[in-house]
């Protein structure tokens, strides 16, 4: 699968850095190791939470150094960006250097709060320090008490030549564990309207819900190409990238209308989104049975993804944040 070189962005970052992170959302890191910087990242053996190595299956770029984590100490980076409890809290502070750990740092959120939605606190707290957020919503929810925040939504590569066809009858689900992770992210509510419409799933264990399995992050989106519509269920989380990727390539969206998803689409425009099931449902069939419809709306949702997730001002929004917490 070819995919499209990175696109010019428009904000030079003022130096480049050595920034240290880790891999806890392989296709979000491989966007954000798509600007102008060098990334160090530590991994451990076997299937350690954020410590998995990168693997063969994204096309990594020359600007990654992967580094065996009781190593990260001796490392010489100019910053660092978290991105779970478990590093921040606890991993920090035994394998990075006291050094390290003074650098100026970035904690990227990449989910709402929980347990509450309004009153849960982060904890995140450096002196040198910015918390950054993938949706405004989280941003919104999150009590950063006192810490400054800054909003970097999606930026999703487009994969070249790849359009939605929607020859298939039927939507598409893409959810990683959604028998588990039960009604937060809507399975009762996937299992309600599979029994209505003709409705697929992808994503890690979907086979206990009857699903396809897990494929390989490049590949979803060509397998969700050829559905007639993209259904998101989730009650509460961030916008999902597959969400974004199937925008990109013309998919139309069908969800439950939570969190940031009611700023993304535009009922009747660019795709579909209410609080009641059954009127997800109705739309849903009138999309089976008007393919036309399924790509007009697809199409636009595609220009709404270019505009908003565009690669260009994805990392035109890092290089800024970088520079300003470095600077």
């Amino acid at each position: 699968m070819t995919l499209q070189a990175p696109t010019t962005h428009l904000r030079s970052p003022r130096r480049r850095l050595r920034i240290l992170t880790w891999h806890v959302h392989g296709n979000y890191l491989y966007s954000l190791t798509r600007i102008p910087h060098d990334f160090v990242i530590p991994y451990k053996p076997g299937t350690v939470p954020g410590y998995s190595p990168l693997g063969p299956r994204i096309p990594w770029g020359s600007n990654i150094t992967a580094c065996p984590a009781e190593e990260i100490a001796g490392q010489d980076v100019d910053c660092v960006i978290y991105q779970s409890r478990q590093v921040y809290e606890e991993d920090r502070l035994t394998l990075l250097s006291p050094l390290q750990r003074a650098l100026p740092s970035i904690y990227l959120e990449h989910d709402p709060p929980q347990p509450h939605p309004t009153n849960t606190t982060h904890g995140f707290r450096h002196e040198r320090g910015v918390l950054v957020h993938v949706t405004h919503y989280n941003d919104l929810a999150w009590d950063a008490a006192g810490m400054p925040t800054r909003v970097i939504e999606h930026g999703v590569p487009v994969q070249a030549g790849l359009v939605h066809t929607g020859e298939q009858a039927r939507g598409i689900t893409v959810i990683n564990g959604l028998a588990q992770r039960g009604r937060r992210m809507g399975a009762d509510l996937f299992q309600w309207t599979r029994e209505q419409v003709p409705l697929d799933l992808i994503g890690m264990q979907s086979e206990a819900l009857g699903g396809l399995g897990e494929l390989p992050n490049l590949e979803v989106a060509r397998r969700v190409a050829s559905y007639r519509f993209f259904y998101t269920p989730i009650r509460y989380t961030s916008l999902g990238l597959a969400l974004v990727e199937a925008m990109l390539i013309g998919v139309p969206v069908v969800g439950v209308a939570a969190t940031e998803l009611p700023t993304v689409i535009v009922n009747g425009v660019n795709g579909f989104v209410h609080t009641d099931r059954r009127l997800l449902v109705d739309c849903m069939r009138q999309l089976l049975e008007e393919p036309a419809l399924a790509r007009q709306w697809g199409e636009a949702g595609r220009r709404t993804a270019l505009e908003r997730f565009g690669m260009p001002r994805f990392i035109d929004d890092w290089n800024r944040v970088l520079d300003e917490v470095t600077g």
